[in-house]
């Protein structure tokens, strides 16, 4: 009864009119039973029956295939015409002139279909090699779950098909190959030990991962493009007290092997003066840009009437000339560009020389309070960022106990690039942080509470049926298409769903950056748990038992002592709606992923009605899309838990989840090899994090067949299962604790081993000097080749057999083998004294003078206007323009305009 009260909890929802599911049921069973029910002569008839010979299992699949296919083969038609037009938004990673040239991709041919083979013979690791370690392990899971899933099949269907189809249960169609269907107890055997072979799979592959992820790790951390940089020398410390925020203290502490301290500072005032001051001189570009469209709209004009052509002045004209003399030929003045200082009753003023006025008085308060801020004489918050000489004397520092008290200079963290770093969050301290966490995680749960509400309706929409047999005004819906019909039932609750998930991550990152996250990558870590959390229990829990529950609660209204049997045939039901779900994410969400259409749109058409100065125009076409690790993972995550957890109860689940995971992963593999850029840098965290929760999948199809055995009364499937729950709970305990030291930490046997290996390759006879710049030996890097395997010697193993590579990951994945895969030479790890000096400032202490761009005119407008406004800030008006028709462009040619920034790899 324990069961059946879980199954009747979860379907416990209120209705608008304030009365619960349950009550409309007690109203409206009876109506629904047959007499023979009620009387208690028949208690194997009646709705359970109904329910077996009427299943639309096979018609709602179908429904949902056919237009999902449709709408598939459409999008991926669209995708072969459109790429061959749209460069920049298809291969764009290919050209783009604000990445590096070792950061493109080679570019695939032209054709509809000739570019297949290309595309099948770039390597996963050219995404490690030429943009993220993430985006790479984001297509490793893909891929790694696709094949679980497909060697799941393997196992699975030779042994379950049979025994369930011939399992006399009475079910039919797709429920003829499920669970529900087997009757004899003593066939349950070979669920018991089917599971405990590809369960005991799934575990093995989740360790072998993990070692995997560990060795590259350690040669990604450890190789010399990534131990020059100046991140992985720094180490942040966290609620400091006031007495140690002192650099004298803190070099004491520390020692001499400290380079650089930087003490946070309250940089409330003068972030407010920069956000002002960018403000003014965006404006100011605006109205320059606008002012000067005018005047050569209005000089093409003139021409056109037979006018003035309007020759440029000469320079002598332009630094003698009246500000605005030159527009004022072109532009009344009645025309310039104007503001009101307050909205609608403010003053209007002269939009260009105000900004010039506001910015002779911002930009000097700025330079003084940089300066000031910079010798230290600033408030300080308690955080501080150390950096080292060698990485090995960070990585001692960041494993070290700092401080006597408890919370105190913790947590620490490492390899934080300074562009990813929270700044408002460092004025945390310990005790706002614990009750921040406990607000926040206690938000989040209150929120998974609350949004089962929705969740739990898409649940019982998916088996309409049943809730037609419990509302009798709904019986309407038997008189439309079947073919209809089915779409409702099979396809509208996936999408519904969808929709509904796509409004947490926004407040799932709010919560994680008001939980106190010090850096953009940790949010997405604590995202990466939350999103988890919400899928897990959203998507797959409350759907599975709300539908399963629905389809049986009328017939346990009517003979309750049939609620054990019941509740066990129609849980492997609640496996259908999922079937429809992974045609849905393995069909459509690729395909869609592959075209990007609103991307497409929102391009062409916000391009064309905001892009209203050169900045804006390079900004778009330079900016590429991005993924937020902490929701891409956890969809997919979920999915392979979903089909591991109906791997054993409704094995035909893992057949779709092998097709749809791998068409997501082409989709992936696409978009990360020539459209998406990666920003944010977990150093591959969430890949082990992943792993670790695609074991719930394992964990819920243990107690799901634990629970079913004990509804058919099976005390020796009961029993097994029991056993190797305790059996796989071990072994993920000691698993854990042996690799959790190992993704946290670098170890120093390594550290020489790197220094001896390097010196090698380069053909010396003894291992380099220590470059001050990390803690291991280096070699120079050359930008000119980014070859991984260039001058790395023969491999440190023979090459293996499939068999024995995928049985001893230790050995032929090991450190030696795997640092053959990280990129050297990719780029020139050196500082500027500037860059170097004011890494780990606030942005606003480090912020300089944005340099203004407009467009140049054949009149000489903008000349004179650089010339005026750039007494006050930088001003350019190169490699901007306007063509024949008077319509903006910019040089996209040269693809570095005046305003670009080199990337500068922290």
């Amino acid at each position: 009864m324990d069961t059946l009260e879980a199954f009747n909890s979860a379907i416990q929802r209120r209705s608008s009119s304030g009365l619960t599911l349950d009550h409309v049921i007690q109203r409206r069973a009876f109506s629904f039973c047959p007499k023979a029910n009620v009387a208690g002569d028949n208690p194997d008839a009646g709705s359970a029956q109904d329910a077996s010979e009427n299943n639309p299992s096979l018609s709602a699949f179908l429904s949902t295939l056919v237009p999902t296919f449709l709408l598939a083969l459409a999008f991926v038609t669209l995708f072969l015409i459109l790429r061959r037009k749209f460069k920049r938004n298809y291969e764009p990673r290919t050209f783009l002139g604000s990445l590096r040239p070792q950061e493109r991709t080679p570019a695939l041919p032209n054709g509809l279909f000739n570019w297949f083979g290309t595309f099948s013979k770039v390597p996963d690791s050219f995404v490690l090699n030429h943009q993220s370690l993430d985006g790479f392990l984001l297509l490793r899971y893909l891929k790694v779950a696709s094949a679980t899933c497909l060697v799941g099949c393997f196992i699975t269907w030779p042994v379950l098909f049979p025994v369930n189809a011939t399992g006399h249960g009475g079910q039919k169609q797709l429920d003829l190959l499920s669970f529900g269907n087997v009757i004899d107890k003593n066939r349950y055997y070979a669920h018991v030990f089917i599971a405990w072979i590809f369960l005991g799979f799934v575990f093995y592959m989740v360790a072998r991962e993990s070692i995997y992820y560990v060795n590259l790790r350690q040669a990604y951390l450890l190789s010399p493009l990534y131990a020059n940089r100046m991140s992985s020398r720094t180490v942040l410390f966290t609620s400091v007290p006031k007495d140690y925020l002192d650099e004298g203290i803190l070099r004491r502490m520390f020692g001499k092997h400290v380079k650089n301290l930087w003490i946070a500072n309250d940089c409330e005032e003068i972030e407010n003066l920069v956000e002002e001051r960018d403000k003014v001189a965006m404006k100011l570009e605006a109205a320059e840009t606008k002012l000067i469209k005018l005047a050569d709209t209005n000089r093409l004009k003139a021409m056109k009437k037979g006018g003035q052509s309007g020759e440029p002045l000469g320079a002598a004209d332009e630094a003698n000339g009246e500000s605005g003399s030159v527009a004022a030929k072109w532009v009344p003045t009645k025309k310039r560009p104007t503001h009101r200082l307050k909205p609608i009753i403010g003053k209007k003023v002269d939009t260009i020389n105000w900004c010039r006025s506001e910015l002779e008085r911002l930009i000097p308060k700025i330079d003084a309070l940089q300066a000031t801020l910079r010798a230290g004489n600033g408030k300080f918050i308690p955080s501080v960022f150390v950096e080292f000489y060698h990485q090995s004397e960070a990585q001692s520092a960041y494993q070290s106990l700092s401080h006597h008290h408890a919370l105190h200079m913790s947590p620490r963290f490492i390899g934080v690039n300074p562009d990813e770093v929270i700044w408002k969050n460092l004025k945390i301290n310990w005790a706002s942080r614990v009750i921040r966490n406990i607000l926040t995680t206690t938000f989040v749960i209150l929120l998974i509470v609350f949004w089962s509400i929705p969740v739990g309706f898409v649940g019982i929409l998916s088996n309409i049926n049943s809730l037609i047999r419990l509302a009798g005004w709904l019986s309407w819906l038997h008189k439309i298409p079947d073919v209809i019909f089915g779409v409702v039932q099979g396809l509208l609750p996936a999408i519904l769903l969808a929709v509904l998930m796509a409004l947490l991550p926004i407040i799932l990152r709010l919560m994680a950056k008001l939980g106190g996250a010090p850096s953009l990558s940790a949010v997405e870590l604590r995202t990466q748990n939350s999103y988890f959390g919400f899928q897990v229990v959203q998507v797959f829990l409350i759907t599975t038992l709300t539908s399963a529950a629905s389809a049986s609660v009328t017939s346990i209204l009517c003979t309750p002592g049939d609620a054990p049997n019941l509740l066990a045939t129609n849980l492997p039901k609640a496996s259908n709606f999922y079937i429809s779900y992974f045609v849905l994410q393995g069909l459509t969400i690729s395909s869609g992923a592959l075209l990007g259409i609103a991307g497409l749109v929102l391009f062409k058409l916000l391009g064309s009605f905001l892009d209203t100065t050169p900045r804006k125009m390079y900004k778009r076409w330079s900016t590429l899309s991005t993924l937020g690790w902490g929701t891409v993972f956890p969809i997919y995550t979920n999915l392979t838990v979903i089909a591991i957890t109906y791997s054993i109860i409704a094995p035909l689940v893992l057949g779709f989840a092998t097709i749809g995971l791998y068409l997501v992963y082409l989709a992936y593999r696409y978009n990360l090899l020539f459209v998406f850029d990666s920003n944010i840098d977990t150093k591959g965290l969430i890949y082990p994090r992943a792993l670790q929760q695609t074991t719930t999948g394992a964990y819920l199809a243990i107690v799901c067949l634990i629970g079913l055995f004990g509804i058919k009364a099976a005390p020796g499937p009961i029993v097994l299962m029991v056993v190797f729950l305790i059996f796989v709970i071990l072994f993920h305990i000691s698993l854990n604790a042996a690799l959790d030291p190992l993704l946290k930490f670098l170890p120093k046997s390594l550290e020489a081993e790197e220094e001896s290996l390097l010196a090698l390759e380069d053909g010396a006879s003894a291992p380099h000097s220590m470059d001050k710049g990390n803690g291991i030996a280096t070699t120079k890097i050359n930008s000119a080749d980014s070859s991984p395997a260039k001058d790395l010697g023969p491999a440190p193993h023979k090459k293996p057999n499939f068999i024995t590579k995928f049985l001893r990951p230790d050995l032929y994945t090991d450190y030696h083998t795997l640092r053959r895969l990280v990129p050297r030479g990719f780029a020139d790890i050196s500082y500027d004294p500037v860059v170097e000096r004011d890494a780990y400032y606030h942005p606003s202490i480090s912020s300089q003078t944005p340099l203004l761009w407009i467009p140049r005119d054949e009149a000489g407008v903008s000349r004179q206007e650089c010339r005026h406004s750039g007494r006050v800030i930088p001003m350019t008006d190169e490699g901007a323009g306007f063509d024949e028709k008077g319509k903006l462009v910019w040089d996209q040619e040269s693809a570095r305009p005046p305003i670009w920034q080199e990337k500068i790899y922290y």
